[in-house]
């Protein structure tokens, strides 16, 4: 089980460790580069070539502002590819976000929220549970627990109102 995160600048890094962590945390090997599709384009489709044949089975791409990172890792492989737009301009993430959700057809880019990388990682568990059922049963165990942590809480906020 192989997960690549690229990311486009060094800035990232912290947006991107809790990502890591999870994927890690789940026996998920993690690749993880900074290549800017602008910057190391020559340095980025090598990277992408490689993914598309050491076991690779998604791929999560972090950009900001502009966003191209995403959009140009999906138009270099079938893999799945999870883009996490991220703030740092003065629309606070929301040009990457426009800029990642609007590929045109056939160059899908699956998108998270605004500095999502803990949801790209549970994205990127879901689509690898397809074909390794230990992941798979990992969440619905964790599912599981989530819907009881919930109904605890309600049971407190209702005993605190009663």
């Amino acid at each position: 089980m192989r997960v690549a995160i690229v990311m486009g600048s060094t800035s990232d890094i912290p947006k991107l460790e809790p990502a890591v962590e999870i994927l890690k945390n789940h026996g998920v090997k993690v690749d993880v580069r900074c290549l800017s599709a602008h910057r190391a384009h020559a340095g980025l489709s090598a990277f992408i070539e490689e993914t598309n044949n050491n076991g690779t089975e998604v791929i999560i791409a972090a950009a900001g502002m502009a966003a191209a990172l995403p959009g140009v890792v999906a138009s270099q492989t079938v893999l799945p590819v999870i883009g996490v737009p991220l703030s740092g301009s003065v629309l606070d993430g929301q040009d990457a976000l426009y800029s990642i959700v609007q590929m045109p057809p056939g160059i899908p880019v699956a998108t998270v929220a605004i500095n999502g990388g803990k949801n790209a990682a549970w994205l990127a568990l879901q689509i690898i549970g397809i074909n390794h059922s230990e992941i798979k049963e990992k969440l619905l165990a964790q599912r599981v627990q989530m819907e009881k942590d919930a109904m605890k809480a309600n049971e407190e906020v209702m005993a605190k109102f009663e």
